[in-house]
């Protein structure tokens, strides 16, 4: 399966989901779909998709071959530069991958930037926990995640 910005959602679904039914936090339902869309892009600082290392990697065949966008083969994606590009991309990251997603910072560091994110955002009414607490829960949580099952 390939990954993209949904997929990032459907993470954000999956953990709104889980700190519901943990009472972990609050919010008004009307918001859920907002808040999915502020989590995922929230996600997307700390997890890459398919989609972002193709285009990556598609950013380093051009700057090797010289090409602009507007001059690249179609077939690009097929190339060996190409997918020598993106396995060195994919390499680059700390080699955890979550559902298809590859961590570009520590789940931990995820964990505590969602956090962090929970207790800003304007569209969650109340957070209950400590820190540490909601950061352990967190980090548990995401390393259940499957796209497949949720």
């Amino acid at each position: 399966m390939k990954t993209d910005f949904e997929t990032l959602k459907a993470l954000s679904l999956y953990t709104i989901n889980v700190l519901k039914e943990a009472s972990i936090i609050a919010f008004d339902i009307d918001h859920r779909e907002d808040l999915a869309e502020a989590m995922a892009t929230e996600f997307g600082v700390s997890f890459a998709t398919d989609e972002d290392i193709r285009d990556q990697a598609i950013e380093e065949v051009e700057e090797k071959m010289g090409y602009d966008s507007d001059s690249l083969p179609e077939d690009i994606t097929e190339s060996e530069m190409f997918n020598h590009a993106r396995k060195e991309i994919i390499k680059s990251y700390s080699g955890e991958n979550i559902g298809g997603l590859y961590l570009v910072e520590s789940l931990h560091q995820a964990a505590n930037r969602i956090t962090q994110f929970l207790m800003d955002c304007d569209l969650i009414d109340d957070v209950y926990g400590t820190d540490d607490e909601i950061s352990a829960f967190l980090i548990k949580k995401i390393r259940q995640f499957s796209p497949k099952k949720n």
